[in-house]
C-alpha cells in the first residue's frame, strides 16, 4: 500500500544544506541535510507514524494546493517548497520486521564439524547467503 502526505520543506542555507520538514498531516517535524537526505527523513517519519497503525486508520492526507507554505512551522528559517512524499508501506514494515526468528537448518555432520572447527557462525553465513541470493 503506497500512501503520500504534503511535506514542507524549508532549506535555511547554511553550511550543511540543512531542509527543516514539516509534515502536517502527522504533526510531524524533522531534518535532513540536502535535498535528497530530506526526503528520505520525511519519508522515514512517515513510516515511523503509520507503521503501528492499520490503513483505515492512516490520517487523512491533505491534497498538495491546500497547503499553505507560510503557515509551516519553519517558514521564517528560509526558503520553503511544498512536495508530495510517498512511502510503500508493505515495503517499509518488511525492512524494519528484522527480529530474528528461530529455523532448523540440517548439515551434514561431516560440515557442521569443520564449521566449528573454523569458528564459523552458520546463522550469518545462512544470512548473507539469502540476503545475497534475494537481492
Amino acid at each position: 500500500m503506497t500512501t503520500v502526505y504534503p511535506v514542507i520543506f524549508t532549506r535555511t542555507g547554511d553550511k550543511k544544506d540543512t531542509y527543516l520538514i514539516d509534515i502536517p498531516d502527522l504533526d510531524g517535524v524533522t531534518e535532513g541535510y540536502g535535498l535528497a537526505d530530506a526526503i528520505h527523513m520525511a519519508r522515514d517519519y512517515i513510516g515511523c507514524r503509520l507503521y503501528n497503525l492499520e490503513e483505515s486508520a492512516y490520517p487523512q492526507a491533505t491534497t498538495i494546493d491546500s497547503i499553505d507554505i507560510s503557515t509551516g512551522r519553519f517558514y521564517d528559517a528560509g526558503i520553503s517548497m511544498v512536495s508530495m512524499v510517498d512511502i510503500d508501506m508493505d515495503a517499509y514494515r518488511r525492512e524494519m520486521d528484522s527480529h530474528p526468528v528461530r529455523r532448523n537448518v540440517s548439515l551434514p555432520n561431516w560440515l557442521n564439524r569443520k564449521a566449528n572447527e573454523a569458528h564459523i557462525n552458520v546463522s550469518r553465513v545462512l544470512q548473507e547467503a539469502l540476503i545475497e541470493k534475494l537481492s
